[in-house]
């Protein structure tokens, strides 16, 4: 295999799993690349991810790792799919409007139109249900972006509904059959 999967992992309390995803996507003999959001990395470090993967995590627009590169150019491009799981309201509302004002979002705007995208919700029901959040879907389905949608049950706030993050077994099956592995 050895393709290249960019993996956006955002400010939700199922970022954790977003470290199992990256780390079983890594044993598939994926090379991931994770962009950590600032409200990702209140959740869990660089250094887990790390660790799982072998890679630099990515977290600052600004922080220049490599001078002969745009790091979020180089990021988009060189991936063979991008992945944002668990993906947070506010990152599928940034990309549904061209919204660049993070490392994760600005990456976003440079994949190429052909590549594989995509996005694994994760949020409080009522969040999920939302009006906006679901012209946001649309629109990003609109714009090429799949999503593998989240599951019914007991969520962090205590309620029970949609929202919750799809399970790993499920979301690296759908990268694979996205990347025809």
């Amino acid at each position: 295999m050895g393709k290249n999967i960019l993996m956006g992992i955002t400010g939700s309390i199922a970022a954790y799993k977003g470290a199992d995803i990256a780390n079983n996507l890594t044993k598939e003999g994926y090379n991931v690349r994770v962009i950590l959001s600032r409200g990702g990395a209140r959740f869990i470090t660089p250094m887990t991810l790390e660790t799982l993967t072998k890679n630099k995590v990515y977290t600052d627009v600004f922080e220049v790792w490599d001078p002969t590169v745009v790091e979020h150019i180089w990021l988009a491009q060189s991936s063979d799919l991008v992945l944002v799981a668990p993906a947070s309201a506010d990152i599928m509302a940034k990309a549904a409007c061209g919204i660049a004002d993070d490392l994760l979002s600005t990456a976003l705007l440079a994949v190429y139109p052909e590549t594989p995208k995509l996005i694994a919700p994760a949020m409080n029901t009522v969040m999920y249900d939302n009006p906006v959040t679901q012209r946001n879907m649309a629109t990003l389905r609109e714009l090429g972006y799949g999503f593998i949608e989240p599951r019914e049950g007991h969520l962090a706030c205590g309620t029970t509904g949609r929202g919750a993050l799809a399970e790993t077994e499920l979301i690296v099956e759908t990268v694979k059959k996205a990347l025809g592995d």
